[in-house]
């Protein structure tokens, strides 16, 4: 039975989402201070997996997490060993606003990768908009007068692209998988991998951070399903830019947590990212209009 389209249940679903999301990575900007990042990236996996094999089982059971494309599902699985490690690195040397606004540009990104990887066509304006929030990203990494940038926002711009690579690999997963299997063997590829790369420095876990690696992995899940809600109940063009509300949680979580504000050049960064951002989503809601 098809769910019916509804903008409003989209767009709570997709608040939600965001949100889950945003609380996840300052569960893993709070691991990141104990254990080293490949560990909290396999946690990141493997805390999230038993709440993400329940949703999938109590809704579209065992025969849709079945993989057609393995290489596709192996690849996209590395990336996100690549992806949850650069950003962890950086989380653990920024405040959480500072990274989202820079992992902002990942729209732009896939736009771009768009081209060569799925053929698809980018006018001048799409390329003009995509130059901009590159600027944008610039100017929150604040070159020095000897050209270097900060290693935690080039890391943070790592991951970025290696989501860009994923999001465009998704592109190509959904004409043969289903959205349940994408799920599950992403976060168990990159528990798996991160697991195994993490064994020679790894940290034993300790018991007084059991809750937060749970609630970690369940605000991980939850954000997981509220975004596949999202994404069914409304169209994609409008649902995304809902993406950027993720600068007010976290700037909320940084204060809270760390009593940390955003600095004047990632305000004027973010604001240049995410204009260019909604000026690409809209460009491709009237280019499929």
């Amino acid at each position: 039975m098809s769910i019916p389209r509804s903008p409003v249940a989209a767009v709570l679903w997709m608040l939600a989402a965001v949100a889950f999301f945003s609380l996840m990575d300052a569960g893993m900007k709070l691991l990141s201070g104990h254990y080293p990042l490949l560990q909290v990236t396999m946690l990141r996996g493997a805390a999230s997996l038993p709440f993400v094999l329940i949703w999938v089982l109590a809704t579209a059971g065992a025969r849709s997490m079945l993989p057609v494309r393995w290489s596709l599902h192996l690849l996209r699985g590395l990336l996100g060993i690549a992806m949850i490690a650069c950003f962890v690195f950086a989380l653990k040397r920024m405040p959480l606003s500072t990274a989202y606004t820079i992992y902002f540009v990942s729209p732009l990104l896939v736009a771009a990768l768009s081209v060569p990887l799925l053929g698809e066509r980018v006018g001048p304006r799409r390329w003009t908009a995509i130059g901009i929030g590159l600027i944008g990203v610039m100017v929150v990494l604040r070159p020095g007068v000897d050209g270097l940038v900060s290693l935690p926002g080039l890391m943070v711009l790592l991951a970025a692209t290696a989501y860009a690579v994923a999001s465009v690999l998704v592109s190509l997963l959904t004409r043969t998988d289903s959205p349940q299997s994408m799920v599950v063997w992403f976060l168990l590829i990159m528990a798996i991998g991160a697991g195994l790369l993490a064994i020679p420095g790894w940290v034993p876990l300790r018991a007084e951070h059991a809750g937060l690696i749970a609630g970690m992995g369940l605000a991980g899940a939850l954000g997981q399903v509220a975004l596949t809600q999202a994404f069914v109940r409304g169209e994609a063009s409008m649902v995304a830019p809902l993406e950027y509300t993720g600068l007010v949680w976290v700037i909320g979580w940084d204060w809270l947590l760390w009593r940390a504000l955003p600095d004047a050049a990632t305000w004027v960064g973010a604001g240049i990212i995410v204009a260019s951002g909604l000026y690409l989503l809209r460009r491709e809601r009237v280019q499929r209009g």
